[in-house]
């Protein structure tokens, strides 16, 4: 009886060793391959990019202090060579908070605009010593990283970092991976986004690293494209009909994204960030009669 019992409890505690260890987290921070020389560095919610080459490694985005600080020491502990330049996505400071760190070893590199934003707004990072404004090619240990600048979207100074021989690309906040964008979409150039997600579909590139969440191709930036000119058809539907911007919100579903990422959480706001903007480009077939005159005013003949 006593070794039945023994062997039940053995049994329970294996089971609950089980199940604590299939319900363990993720790790906040981890270094993953995506192909080739290149890396994708995850902190929490935040992706970085790192290429490896014999002569030092080309790293776009630092995320922030504490992260690069961790990053840098498992380079080296990895590695062992040395971040030789840093490039920013675009000055937000939640991608590029924390380039000091690496101010030993690398270059700091961004677009012009990246620049100027980060210096104009004080972002606790260190400000590029390098800037370019449409395209500038780093070239270090035999291996290439392109920086393409394809217009206003997310920001002004947004960049895409391509990796040609391993036919990758990162792209930070403009481009997700089946998923809405982010809340209200501030600093939003519409328009111009559309046009950049074009020029993103005609290059040659097999693997999508976004700046948030998993890896896609080039069907996801097609899809999303999708998304962004249903979101303001529907919503320049809704403006036509009289709706207000609550009456939006209600009824502007887009099912066909309802498995997509923060569906639920962003879709509203991303309904009322389309309706500004399409109330501000909108131009009704019915045009208002002028005001009347006032009284005592003298009448026109």
């Amino acid at each position: 009886m006593k070794l039945q019992t023994l062997i039940m409890a053995g049994a329970a505690l294996m089971a609950t060793a089980t199940t604590a260890f299939a319900q363990a987290p993720a790790p906040q921070r981890e270094i993953t391959q995506i192909k080739g020389d290149v890396y994708n560095f995850r902190n929490i919610g935040h992706n970085a990019v790192f290429m490896v080459t014999k002569a030092g490694i080309v790293l776009i985005d630092t995320i922030d202090a504490e992260a690069a600080k961790w990053l840098k020491a498992e380079i080296k502990k990895t590695f062992n060579v040395p971040v030789k330049y840093v490039a920013y996505s675009h000055d937000h400071p939640d991608h590029s908070s924390g380039g000091e760190v690496f101010t030993d070893t690398a270059t700091i590199v961004g677009h012009q605009r990246t620049k100027e934003v980060i210096i104009a707004e004080k972002r606790p990072t260190a400000v590029p010593s390098v800037t370019f404004t449409d395209k500038m090619t780093i070239e270090l240990g035999g291996k290439t990283v392109e920086l393409l600048y394809v217009g206003r979207n997310h920001s002004d100074n947004t960049v895409v970092a391509h990796f040609p021989a391993e036919k990758i690309i990162f792209t930070v906040d403009w481009i997700p991976v089946q998923g809405l964008p982010f809340r209200d979409m501030n600093d939003t150039y519409f328009e111009e986004w559309i046009d950049g997600l074009k020029r993103v579909e005609q290059m040659d590139f097999d693997i999508l690293a976004p700046g948030h969440g998993r890896l896609g191709n080039k069907n996801d930036v097609r899809a999303f494209r999708g998304y962004m000119e249903d979101l303001q058809m529907a919503t320049l539907q809704a403006v036509r009909a009289g709706k207000s911007v609550e009456q939006a919100k209600a009824e502007i579903t887009l099912e066909k994204y309802k498995e997509w990422g923060a569906y639920q959480a962003f879709r509203p706001f991303n309904i009322e960030f389309m309706y500004g903007h399409v109330k501000s480009h909108w131009r009704p077939s019915v045009v208002p009669p002028p005001p009347a005159p006032a009284a005592g005013a003298p009448k026109g003949n």
